[in-house]
């Protein structure tokens, strides 16, 4: 296959891409040894790379080759935004990429103060994410951007988030075969999207299933507090005791979790109990062991970098794209392994 000639020039990533015919993710995938391609084409890149002065000792001496990515979050506290972040440098580890943390403290002016700033500094692409997966506004501007972890409202932004219904899915479907018959729901705030997509694809699947929920979805905050009062009203005000509980987050799993044991009730033998996010400071600390959602959010780091990458060589890919999260179980499922 013949390849395009030399750009002038600093030579990017995006450049090595252009020149060798593929797209930006798997320029950077051949030239990190990552990903699964096939011989010709990390060797066609490589050869390209090479033919362009593209080499660790050219980005040594002229940093200007370096393409700099910047992520924008809200999320303060680190616990979604960091893994992203983590995944997101997986994607664009070759030396000649940089990426920046700017926290927006969920502040629409500070998040317009980074914007502006960043434009001025040339950033090549920008990925937006936060603590809540609520839709949110689009960010105007002229530098490429991809929206991860909560989706962008213009449908045609590109945005990465993880597939919750599938989560609760794969939940629903563990307990049923662990013979599991009626299923309970605590979860967060019902203002919240997270919150709604999770109860409704909670009850869509029991009915798939054939099981029954002994009371309606109880909402309330994401806490382990709130977690320790639903399991009250269930075991005092619902329709016969749960066989099971499948908590919004591990939180309210963990708090539950606690009240079950402190009314002498057994997890599992009486009660298995599930949480979501695989947060593992508190999955690990509970007792047991929690069965939770692992969403993946390395991974939606990762194909937001990766999308970030091929709109910055001018080939956008608007839409959401959804990760599939994996079930993780332990020992409030499964007792003692």
């Amino acid at each position: 296959m013949a390849v395009k000639s030399a750009p002038r020039g600093p030579v990017r990533v995006v450049d090595v891409a252009a020149a060798a015919g593929v797209s930006p993710a798997t320029a950077s995938k051949a030239l990190n040894n990552t990903g699964q391609l096939s011989e010709s084409t990390r060797r066609r890149v490589r050869e390209v790379a090479e033919r362009l002065g593209f080499t660790e000792r050219e980005r040594e001496r002229d940093p200007s080759r370096t393409v700099t990515v910047a992520l924008l979050t809200g999320d303060s506290v680190g616990r979604f935004s960091l893994p992203i972040l983590l995944g997101a440098e997986n994607a664009l580890s070759l030396g000649q990429i940089m990426v920046l943390l700017c926290d927006t403290r969920d502040d629409p002016v500070r998040e317009q103060y980074y914007l502006e700033r960043l434009r001025e500094q040339h950033v090549d692409g920008v990925i937006v994410t936060g603590g809540l997966t609520d839709p949110r506004r689009p960010l105007r501007t002229d530098v490429p951007i991809v929206y991860a972890h909560a989706p962008s409202q213009d449908p045609h932004d590109t945005s990465v988030v993880s597939d919750d219904a599938a989560g609760v899915a794969l939940v629903v479907d563990h307990l049923a075969n662990l013979g599991r018959r009626r299923l309970a729901h605590i979860t967060g705030p019902v203002d919240q999207r997270s919150a709604q997509v999770r109860a409704e694809a909670m009850l869509a699947r029991v009915g798939e299933s054939g099981l029954s929920l002994v009371h309606e979805p109880l909402y309330g905050a994401w806490s382990e507090a709130w977690g320790r009062a639903a399991v009250d009203i269930l075991l005092d005000h619902g329709d016969g005791a749960p066989d099971a509980i499948a908590c919004g987050n591990d939180q309210i799993a963990r708090g539950a979790s606690e009240r079950l044991r402190e009314r002498g009730v057994g997890i599992p033998d009486d009660v298995a109990i599930t949480g979501f996010d695989d947060w593992d400071v508190i999955v690990e600390g509970a007792r047991p062991p929690l069965t939770t959602v692992n969403r993946r959010l390395g991974e939606i780091g990762r194909r937001a970098a990766e999308l970030l990458l091929d709109a910055i060589g001018g080939a956008p890919r608007p839409g959401i794209e959804r990760v599939q999260p994996e079930l993780v179980t332990r020992g409030s499922t499964l007792g003692v392994l």
